[in-house]
């Protein structure tokens, strides 16, 4: 597969215009809120392709890629959007709108698995065994050619992954019940920015 991956330093580009539909995914220095940074940020139109945004980590300074993430016209897909949502909120200030997660669809369409990762859902849904190595690799310096086919792997397949998902949960009838459970993820986002990180609904 030829993928049409580009690197932009700061921001995207004033000339690029997204569909209505797009998949993103961010890479960090680590995943606690409290100590590590938001470094890059995908998105992905569908097409083979992956705009990677290296974000400048001064300043945070990226007003085109926030103008498509507030957008509440343009459906955000991620996969474990939790994760992604926090740090969005903290490093780029935006509250994202009008957003998926395949992660969420896999957990209440594919019942019969308990694998709900990114690596789980290519292998089943497009086929291709990836290699998730170059997960714990350093985001925060200069990327190497290895780690941008990595970055461009994590949303060129989502919107396959999220169209098969669909599929399912109409099928079994739990689209319905998605929909809902979606419905809370900005306040999960919330509740993780306050430091609520264990399960509000246990015991």
């Amino acid at each position: 597969m030829n993928l049409d991956i580009k690197l932009h330093k700061q921001d995207l580009p004033d000339e690029i215009n997204f569909s209505d539909k797009i998949a993103i995914d961010c890479e960090f220095t680590g995943l606690n809120i409290a100590r590590d940074r938001l470094c890059l940020l995908q998105i992905s139109s569908g097409n083979n392709d992956a705009h990677i945004i290296q974000l400048n980590r001064d300043n945070y300074n990226a007003p085109n890629l926030k103008k498509i993430l507030a957008d509440e016209n343009i459906n955000k897909l991620f996969h474990f959007a939790r994760a992604d949502l926090l740090f969005i909120k903290k490093y780029l200030e935006v509250d994202v709108k009008n957003i998926n997660c395949t992660k969420i669809m896999s957990k209440i369409a594919r019942s019969y698995s308990d694998k709900h990762g990114l690596k789980d859902l290519i292998k089943e849904f497009i086929g291709i065994d990836i290699s998730k190595q170059l997960q714990t690799s350093d985001f925060g310096g200069v990327l190497s050619d290895k780690q941008t086919k990595y970055c461009a792997q994590d949303v060129i397949y989502l919107h396959k992954i999220y169209d098969s998902l669909k599929k399912i949960l109409e099928r079994e009838e739990r689209m319905f019940l998605y929909n809902e459970t979606i419905k809370f993820i900005n306040t999960r986002v919330e509740l993780d920015f306050a430091s609520f990180t264990e399960d509000v609904w246990s015991h």
